[in-house]
């Protein structure tokens, strides 16, 4: 993947961090196999794998951006839950993306990812001054990629 933190334009809220203001350190995916979510999203997609700490019977695993691992981490989370089950089924079967990555350039990406045999169950669309698509990321969830 080309990019996943791209700056957007200041807003009124807009802030350098200082001392001990809040950030984003962590989000999380639910996914049926930690394993082949860590191959999708590192062979795939093109993360990089920051954490993998046992935990029991699952692991605590995340993938990073590969432009660095001091941003956000995204956790590969079983679905165990019934909970996590229902909200995930729910959501795929609206057709609602859980998460949403930015590329510099959709059509590029979402022709790279098409070669690797990726569904997408939207390709490319100008949404007014950014353009989406959104794939289905064989673990029960529907990924949005944004170029803005």
């Amino acid at each position: 993947m080309s990019a996943i933190n791209i700056p957007l334009p200041p807003t009124k809220f807009a802030k350098p961090l200082t001392g001990n203001q809040m950030k984003i350190y962590l989000t999380t995916v639910f996914v049926h196999d930690q394993a082949k979510a860590l191959d999708f999203y590192t062979s795939v997609l093109g993360f990089v794998k920051q954490n993998d700490i046992p935990q029991g019977a699952h692991r605590w695993l995340t993938v990073v951006s590969p432009e660095g691992a001091e941003g956000v981490e995204l956790l590969l989370e079983p679905n165990e839950l019934p909970a996590a089950q229902t909200y995930q089924r729910a959501l795929f079967e609206e057709g609602i993306p859980v998460k949403s990555f930015a590329v510099d350039d959709i059509e590029n990406e979402h022709d790279r990812l098409k070669k690797l045999g990726v569904e997408f169950t939207m390709d490319p669309t100008a949404a007014g001054a950014v353009k989406l698509a959104v794939f289905n990321d064989t673990c029960g969830n529907l990924i949005q990629l944004v170029q803005m």
